[in-house]
């Protein structure tokens, strides 16, 4: 039986956007049952999907949501031609991100994520948006490519803090980062722990996540 100091459930924090988030997560993430925050992210969101994949090109859950015309679909990926959160007015953010907004985000490395980038077609048609970073991630436990880089849940979290500032959303976000928090924490701690002989339980997500994840169909 899982320990319950190593469960998260307790500190997941249901918050309902007007923004759809689908989280494109590569196989390698999805095997990742100790440090997903893709996972973390879908699991506080309720309006969000996760939909694991590499080339998304002829996914038919994707196409199905770019193809709806009363969507606004963009893509959260870095960029010159980015429209930049940080640096918008309210009035120009709730103009560009329209009525119904689902925003696309890549979770996995950044080489995974370029990759996944590259391969889909349909991806690379969107029009993205960004922010600036002005904070460390507290991943501590994961190199990160740059110190600036940030998980899933940081940058979903960035995001959600930044259409609130725009009145887009009204979503209180002060505890969604606390999941992430504690799975760090509970990692270090087992870490510093010679006598423990996991890390982190497996399926820590798993029961709560089945319903909610779509796979890329064969071609």
């Amino acid at each position: 039986m899982m320990p319950s100091s190593s469960c998260i459930c307790k500190h997941i924090n249901h918050i309902q956007t007007k923004t759809r988030f689908i989280i494109l997560m590569h196989p390698k993430e999805y095997k990742k049952e100790k440090n997903g925050t893709g996972r973390m992210t879908s699991l506080q969101l309720e309006n969000s999907e996760i939909i694991v994949g590499v080339d998304f090109t002829n996914n038919k859950r994707v196409n199905e949501i770019l193809n709806n015309e009363k969507n606004s679909s963009f893509l959260l990926y870095p960029g010159e031609d980015s429209f930049n959160l940080s640096v918008k007015k309210s009035s120009e953010i709730i103009s560009f991100m329209g009525d119904n907004p689902h925003i696309f985000i890549l979770d996995g490395t950044w080489p995974c994520a370029r990759k996944m980038l590259k391969l889909s077609k349909n991806l690379q048609k969107l029009k993205r948006v960004s922010f600036d970073n002005k904070i460390k991630s507290k991943f501590t436990i994961k190199q990160q490519p740059a110190p600036l880089c940030l998980s899933t849940i940081e940058s979903v979290y960035t995001v959600l803090n930044l259409l609130n500032q725009s009145n887009l959303e009204q979503c209180d976000t002060k505890s969604f980062l606390l999941p992430f928090e504690k799975m760090i924490a509970h990692q270090i701690e087992c870490m510093l722990d010679t006598n423990n002989k996991e890390l982190v339980p497996k399926n820590v997500y798993k029961k709560n996540m089945e319903r909610s994840i779509i796979f890329e169909q064969e071609n």
